[in-house]
């Protein structure tokens, strides 16, 4: 039984002697990454830090392994395509209590890592290098993302998870095992930046930044500003479905009662100078998009909460609480009908020879009805079949 253990007991103790693991994403850097490298571990030599510099190969075409090998680099080699994925190998070789991340295009100063890694030790669990206070080298950052796109984001992550962060798109990142393990990663591409930071808000970590230079590289960039743009942008709307469905669709069903209020108390329309607006057709649009929102969304929210991507909140406990099947038909079955017998009242009207005030009113609040309840109806029987605790 001793022989048996043996074997584990060794690995853990190499593992546990290992204090920093310094991961590089490579991809066709051979201008850039030997330096990266002799930087890293000169900079573990000079601290006394006992580590390893690990570059993961994501394809390159170039000498980019072989220098960094040369170098004193362990390489790896990862075959599937992205930024996120090459990541994610390389922190899963990793072997240090402190993971440290950064491109390998000598943008970052791996030679100057003190900073970046001592929150660590005053109870932080990740620490991001913010490269607008630490200077930004002449040409270095691209115009468009420098004030529009990563402003945007910034927001976008403040707005929608409540976390305040300066530059959310570095790439030269410190955090501890015990974060990593807790951040649950899956991101292939480059919004692994995004879920790095929405995961520790999440889990309650503690999270700081420190100045960071950003140097001009050397060789051509792998960022594409739309595509990659996009990707940041869905995976944050995708992760905070309050923000991109519940609230909104709050809001259209709000301003569509008030709207239906106008309408009924402003049956021949509101004057426009020379033209006249029909505010019921107005409320039939919030109605129906406000209505399919709240149902995405709570859609949204359960199957991101059953994956573990999302974490349950008053909304979703309120949902298990009264979600049922039968209760969602039922509710759609009653707007229907309510739907229904509008429309026939208003034929019986048409049929009568008769003319109401507000049949304009009437008829487009019972085509509302219908539409949101056969909506709901259908949003019922997806529910049910994505979620895996029925």
């Amino acid at each position: 039984m001793t022989a048996a253990l043996a074997p584990a007991r060794v690995a853990t103790l190499g593992a546990a002697a290992v204090r920093v693991s310094i991961v590089m994403p490579c991809l066709n850097e051979a201008a850039t990454v030997a330096t990266c490298v002799r930087k890293a571990r000169a900079w573990l030599s000079a601290s006394g830090i006992r580590g390893e510099v690990l570059v993961v190969d994501n394809g390159s075409t170039d000498r980019s392994a072989e220098l960094a090998e040369a170098a004193g680099a362990q390489v790896i080699h990862e075959l599937r395509r992205g930024y996120g994925h090459a990541y994610l190998r390389g922190f899963a070789e990793a072997r240090g209590d402190i993971i440290v991340m950064g491109d390998a295009d000598d943008t970052y100063d791996f030679s100057r890592l003190d900073d970046l890694v001592r929150p660590l030790d005053q109870g932080y669990d990740m620490v991001i290098g913010n490269r607008f206070t630490g200077g930004i080298g002449v040409g270095a950052m691209p115009w468009a993302h420098r004030y529009i796109g990563s402003p945007a984001i910034n927001l976008l992550i403040r707005r929608s998870i409540g976390i305040r962060i300066g530059d959310s798109q570095s790439g030269l990142r410190a955090f501890t095992r015990r974060a990593y393990e807790r951040l649950g990663l899956r991101s292939g591409g480059m919004e692994l930046a995004s879920e790095m930071i929405v995961n520790a808000a999440r889990e309650g970590l503690k999270v700081t930044e420190v100045p960071a230079p950003y140097s001009v590289r050397l060789g051509e960039s792998k960022l594409n500003t739309v595509r990659d743009g996009w990707r940041h942008l869905r995976f944050l709307l995708l992760a905070a479905p309050n923000f991109l469905f519940v609230l909104p669709g709050l809001a259209l069903l709000g301003m569509g009662l008030a709207v239906v209020t106008i309408s009924f108390l402003a049956p021949a329309g509101i004057a426009l100078g020379s033209m006249t607006w029909q505010s019921i057709f107005a409320a039939s649009i919030f109605l129906a998009i406000g209505a399919n929102a709240l149902v995405f969304g709570m859609i949204t929210k359960t199957y991101g909460v059953d994956r573990g991507l999302l974490r349950e909140d008053a909304w979703v406990r309120f949902y298990r609480r009264v979600f049922s099947l039968e209760r969602v038909l039922g509710l759609a079955a009653l707007l229907i009908v309510g739907g229904v017998l509008l429309d026939l009242a208003l034929f019986a009207v048409w049929v009568s020879g008769s003319r109401h005030d507000l049949g304009l009113q009437f008829a487009a609040l019972a085509q509302s009805l219908l539409i949101v309840g056969a909506n709901i109806g259908m949003a019922g029987f997806l529910a049910v079949a994505i979620d895996d605790r029925r």
